[in-house]
């Protein structure tokens, strides 16, 4: 249901100075600039119910607490083209789940504050069609308060 839903809606993403990362009711994805011509095994990547990790050789790009619990039975990553690391970290809150207001616990990674609002508006939205899966929302827009998932 989400990709469909992002492919026509599309994604807000959060840049980062190593890539970036985006939201669904779902899932986190969180995408990896490494060089070209990595291999698989020069990439270390760590997933925990509350913590992620992504190393390449001695290069740490991230470590830390995520801002909630993730399934670590349905989160993944994986090595694309040898130049993208692609993280996808499954909610372990998927039917009350909340719009994650930074990647990390700290803070760290957080979108600015425009950003943030349209995160919401389209994580909305998004509930709004899991609920309602005969209207199709995604390019509907959204005023009013959305804030956790509020009203349209």
């Amino acid at each position: 249901m989400s990709s469909n839903f992002d492919e026509k809606s599309g994604t807000v993403e959060c840049k980062t100075d190593w890539g970036l990362w985006y939201q669904t009711a779902e899932e986190i994805v969180v995408e990896v600039q490494v060089p070209e011509g990595t291999r698989g095994k020069e990439v270390s990547v760590k997933i925990s119910h509350n913590h992620v990790s992504c190393k390449l050789k001695d290069k740490v790009y991230f470590d830390g607490d995520l801002f909630e619990f993730v399934d670590t039975e349905e989160s993944v990553w994986s090595l694309e083209d040898r130049k993208l690391v692609r993280i996808l970290l499954a909610k372990a809150k998927k039917t009350n789940g909340t719009c994650w207001k930074s990647l990390f616990l700290d803070g760290s990674c957080a979108p600015d504050e425009w950003t943030f609002d349209q995160m919401q508006r389209k994580f909305t939205l998004e509930k709004y069609q899991v609920q309602n899966p005969g209207f199709d929302f995604s390019s509907a827009s959204i005023s009013g308060n959305y804030e956790n998932g509020g009203y349209i």
